[in-house]
């Protein structure tokens, strides 16, 4: 089999933590393989195909470690709205709809629209399953057709005031994740992990089983945990414990664990998350959007704990932009607690690059040898990345989509001059509006 070969040559390149002057960047079969000066990269490698990026800086691609990739299509409905009114009004109201075509269709709008924004992996939460795993093959397809790095944490739900097609039992939740898992181990652009979904909406049984499933498979697992109030008053009202003590007692707090949201915490709970080498995907527009309260980032990441950054699904955000967390995690936390130093630029760009891929267990996020070639260009000239000296603070702070231009995934150019390569957007569009319009 042919080697794939390419040499990437950029005015700069973000290579460990700082950019650099006239880098290039080796790839060969989706794997960074070597990084250099431009010059002697390009004597050593002269007979490489080399894609010459004069004007712009190379960066990481970014890695959305939540989202819920069918709510894109539900974008705009029942905003403004209490959580609940939300919930009841847009999710629930809704997933009678949701086929397998209308599932596929969200998938590829929502990851289109990703990739265009810098998204190079992304960890879809889906938990519409109806009775089987083709829907989830749905998601699959469309980030496959699209060319995207897929996390499916497939969700196991279990509670009875859900919709039917969310709904599972713990051996069919079981042997589904497993079966999903199982047939996409090994593949560089999909894996599967379980992800029961809260303690409001999975059984003691369910979320063990899930935590169980992680072990065998050795993956991460993916659970919502105390996004509102009343997930926190429902824990210590049935078990007497707070969420995350509550977990633990179940056994499933360890560094396998991907929580999301975390916000309503006692520092008792942080300092257990951090002892227990715990992950958080943290979804700051989402949790402004829904009203949920801010999630304290400074304290957990004083205890240790992890942390990675999520869009959530595209009807409680309504961007989906890692680049844009980046900024409104910073800002958030700057203005809750007074404090315009209690984080920096530097960190909320490693929670959405880097972070993001420890917690994914991927080798993604970061330029350098032995890494998946995902990155991104940026155009210099674009002035939202003016003036020039503060280019890192630019990237956290100022960016906007029109800057990105160019967006690689394992080694494959997917968004090229700021359009999709894979899939046609306008045919997404019309696939998007054709199936709405079907729902009246």
């Amino acid at each position: 089999m042919r080697t794939l070969r390419q040499l990437f040559k950029a005015d700069q390149v973000y290579e460990g933590g700082r950019f650099l002057p006239h880098r290039a960047i080796l790839v060969e079969d989706g794997r960074i393989v070597e990084t250099g000066e431009q010059s002697l990269l390009e004597r050593k490698y002269s007979h490489t195909e080399a894609v010459d990026w004069t004007g712009k800086a190379i960066l990481p691609g970014t890695v959305n470690a939540h989202n819920h990739s069918f709510q894109s299509l539900l974008r705009g409905i029942a905003a403004d709205r209490p959580f609940l009114e939300w919930r009841d009004q847009a999710l629930y109201k809704y997933t009678p709809f949701l086929n397998e075509e209308a599932i596929y269709i969200g998938a590829l709008f929502a990851f289109g629209e990703m990739l265009k924004y810098g998204v190079t992996t992304v960890s879809d939460f889906f938990y519409v399953h109806n009775g089987g795993n083709a829907r989830d093959e749905a998601v699959i397809r469309a980030a496959k057709d699209l060319g995207i790095r897929l996390v499916l944490a497939r969700t196991m739900y279990d509670w009875s005031g859900a919709p039917a097609s969310y709904r599972e039992t713990v051996p069919d939740a079981v042997k589904r994740t497993r079966e999903l898992a199982v047939k996409y181990q090994g593949n560089p652009l999909v894996t599967v992990h379980p992800a029961p979904h809260s303690p409001h909406a999975a059984s003691p049984e369910m979320i063990q089983a899930g935590h169980r499933l992680a072990l065998e498979l050795d993956t991460p697992f993916h659970i919502h945990v105390a996004e509102e109030p009343f997930e926190v008053e429902e824990t210590l009202a049935k078990y007497g414990l707070r969420t995350v003590h509550y977990l633990d007692k179940l056994g499933v707090v360890d560094e396998r664990m991907i929580g999301v949201h975390l916000v309503w915490l006692e520092d008792s709970e942080i300092r257990l998350l951090g002892q227990k080498r715990a992950g958080l995907a943290y979804c700051p527009s989402s949790n402004m959007f829904l009203s949920d309260g801010v999630t304290n980032i400074p304290g957990l990441l004083a205890a240790g704990v992890r942390v990675a950054l999520g869009t959530d699904g595209a009807c409680s955000n309504n961007r989906i932009s890692v680049f844009e967390e980046m900024r409104m995690c910073s800002l958030l936390q700057k203005v809750t607690r007074l404090d315009g130093t209690c984080i920096n630029a530097g960190q909320v760009f490693h929670m959405g690059t880097k972070a993001g891929g420890e917690l994914l267990r991927l080798p993604v996020g970061e330029i350098t040898s032995g890494y998946r070639a995902d990155f991104v260009s940026v155009d210099l000239n674009d002035l939202s990345l003016s003036p020039a000296p503060e280019l890192f603070n630019h990237i956290v702070y100022s960016l906007q989509p029109t800057a990105i231009k160019d967006v690689v995934v394992d080694g494959k150019i997917v968004v090229g001059d700021g359009r999709l390569l894979t899939v046609e957007e306008s045919s997404i569009v019309r696939k998007v509006n054709a199936l709405l319009g079907k729902w009246g």
